[in-house]
């Protein structure tokens, strides 16, 4: 019998994600004369049963554009917003499972997302994901589609403002997307050149980023770009983070429910003060430490739009295949990782909650050493 498929697009948008939608939907029907259907607006969609017929019609002319056709969101499974109150909707999406005849379901997102189909593995579901995000955090993946178009992105913003900064001997502050790692930062401020990277993995001292750009001062470089992970965080700001998720532990150890409540809430608290305004912050604490003016640069949404780049359309494609294959082979419950020019299937128990993060050994960190930048450590 012929197999029906469904496809979901989850999280944050990126681009690549109707590559991806493609490449599982025309290798589905053409190499195996599959079903295909596409559900709007991620878990959501699914809940409501919202479905739209991914025909080869609907596939058509949809490789280079930005985004999702289908919609995506946040909802999770298991805690849904219904009427003002969370509520656990998995039984639901059970239900529409069974009766849309699905053989499988392809979830395509980030780490939220290969948590949220383990949840619906572990209710029955034949499920598959493919991984993407533009911070490249989901774990056992070599790269994740959306982060190639959003490096050349932030890459093209550093090379621009370069010229003004030059021209008005300015400290530019660029934020650059990724809360807890800093691979887009870190690539984008290397091939960018910038002076300065920060990074979520590295917190760091604002002496030592001061100390850089007076230096570059005192070669005659009466400029500076400073690229920062929105998720970066001073010593200072770390410790207090790290007070705070000891108490947790500790807590937790106790079996003290309210006490580590409370904590995880001031944790919440404590991050959630600061985020907006870290990158202006940093700015006129390094004016004030150096002489020299300095204006914020806040990319944000910009990095995730767009036409996808040859090489996420590449791998979108890829992977999607890869998808298909493993669909018609019976082989569920997995990711599609990349793995140099190939892709291969990683359980998605090891792949939940495994986020990829920027080692402080890693190749990148050395080379960008090697070549003068500072990385907001070593007064």
């Amino acid at each position: 019998m012929t197999k029906r498929i469904g496809v979901l697009t989850a999280g944050g948008d990126c681009p690549g994600l109707n590559a991806a939608i493609r490449g599982v939907g025309k290798t589905a029907q053409g190499t195996y004369d599959m079903r295909v259907l596409g559900f709007r607006d991620g878990f959501r969609g699914l809940v409501e049963n919202r479905v739209v017929d991914l025909d080869r019609a609907k596939l058509s002319g949809i490789l280079t554009i930005g985004g999702t056709i289908l919609g995506t969101s946040r909802d999770k499974p298991h805690k849904m917003r219904v009427d003002g109150r969370n509520v656990d909707m998995t039984d639901v999406i059970v239900r529409n499972y069974a009766a849309n005849h699905l053989d499988a379901l392809v979830c395509l997102g980030g780490g939220g997302t290969q948590k949220n189909a383990l949840v619906l593995q572990e209710h029955g579901l034949n499920v598959i994901t493919l991984p993407k995000t533009i911070d490249n955090d989901v774990g056992l993946t070599d790269v994740s589609f959306g982060f190639d178009t959003a490096l050349g992105i932030a890459t093209d913003a550093i090379d621009r403002l370069h010229s003004t900064a030059h021209s008005h001997h300015r400290i530019i502050v660029v934020e650059i997307m990724g809360h807890r790692s800093g691979w887009l930062a870190l690539g984008a401020g290397m091939a960018g050149g910038a002076d300065v990277i920060l990074l979520p993995e590295i917190p760091y001292d604002i002496q030592a980023v001061a100390k850089a750009v007076t230096d570059r001062v005192r070669y005659g470089l009466n400029f500076s770009i400073v690229a920062v992970a929105e998720g970066a965080m001073s010593m200072q700001d770390a410790a207090r983070v790290q007070d705070y998720q000891q108490r947790i532990a500790l807590a937790q150890e106790r079996g003290d429910r309210k006490a580590r409540k409370k904590a995880k809430a001031e944790l919440k608290a404590f991050e959630a003060s600061g985020a907006d305004q870290h990158t202006l912050r940093l700015a006129r604490q390094l004016e004030a430490l150096t002489g020299l003016e300095s204006r914020p640069t806040i990319l944000g949404h910009l990095q995730r739009g767009g036409t996808p780049s040859a090489a996420d359309r590449l791998l979108a494609t890829r992977l999607g295949s890869v998808c298909a294959d493993l669909i018609d082979a019976g082989h569920y419950g997995v990711m599609v990782a990349a793995r140099g020019d190939s892709a291969e299937p990683v359980p998605l128990e090891q792949v939940a909650g495994n986020k990829k993060l920027v080692p402080p050994d890693h190749p990148w960190v050395k080379s960008a050493k090697n070549v003068g930048i500072c990385l907001g450590v070593g007064v």
